[in-house]
């Protein structure tokens, strides 16, 4: 009887690790599938998204695929970027705003309905391949809360 038991428990937790290892190969297709080459490069290369908490919930949908933003939101969040002092010095030295990205908040109230909303936004700035910056914009007090700025430097030898 003893014996049973230590194969049904090495059975369940070798199915376990094939599942969650079959789960993680999804989610990791998933990540780059349907977002653009720069999400991927900003979440992998510099393992930052932005402030916005795990990946996945950074506004771009959760498995149901992206979310179409206007442009109207879009010229509102740059417009609020650029009347910051610090953006207006990354914009200065040759940066430019490539994308914008919402943070989508969803909260469930008390009666079980859902509201969802766009709250704070990324506004993505890149230097010719050398520099890029994540502006993170509080959309509702119309003002830049943080700014990230990661540079690469490349030397190569002959």
């Amino acid at each position: 009887m003893e014996r049973k038991v230590k194969v049904i428990a090495l059975s369940t937790v070798l199915i376990a690790t094939i599942l969650s290892g079959i789960a993680v190969m999804a989610y990791a297709n998933g990540l780059n599938n349907g977002e653009s080459t720069e999400s991927a490069v900003m979440l992998n290369d510099f393992g930052y998204c932005g402030g916005a908490g795990p990946i996945g919930r950074r506004g771009f949908g959760w498995g149901g695929g992206p979310i179409t933003v206007s442009q109207e939101f879009k010229d509102n969040v740059i417009s609020i970027a650029q009347n910051d002092t610090d953006v207006q010095n990354l914009l200065a030295d040759g940066y430019n705003i490539t994308d914008v990205r919402p943070i989508i908040s969803t909260v469930v109230g008390a009666d079980g309905t859902v509201t969802m909303k766009a709250t704070t936004a990324i506004v993505i700035l890149n230097q010719n391949t050398t520099g890029r910056a994540f502006a993170t914009v509080n959309v509702e007090a119309g003002k830049v809360t943080e700014i990230v700025i990661l540079t690469r430097t490349v030397i190569e030898k002959p």
